[in-house]
């Protein structure tokens, strides 16, 4: 009589995926950008907010990458997105 021995898969342990680099470029009475920040609060999302009204070259920044001068312009690693576009902001950041 043979025995047979099942053999278990050991899976290697999974790294928790890295989020994303946000930077939330705001500046004050913006509703657009409280609610970008409530956003990413909600979504448990890590971001550096910038007040473009404090930092010039953040603003300059800001409107060579987007073409504009208005806010919230949200920087999710090297994309730039002008305007609080929630359907685009989920998809960078792979939220469903």
């Amino acid at each position: 009589m043979s025995e047979t021995k099942k053999t278990q898969k050991t899976s290697k342990p999974q790294r928790p995926k890295r989020q994303k680099r946000v930077a939330l470029f705001t500046g004050p009475g913006c509703v657009w950008c409280v609610k970008a920040k409530q956003f990413f609060k909600k979504h448990k999302i890590k971001f550096r907010e910038i007040d473009v009204t404090k930092d010039k070259k953040a603003a300059a920044d800001c409107k060579k990458h987007t073409g504009g001068g208005g806010i919230p312009v949200i920087l999710i690693e090297n994309r730039w997105i002008s305007g609080f576009n929630e359907p685009l902001i989920k998809k960078e950041l792979g939220i469903k």
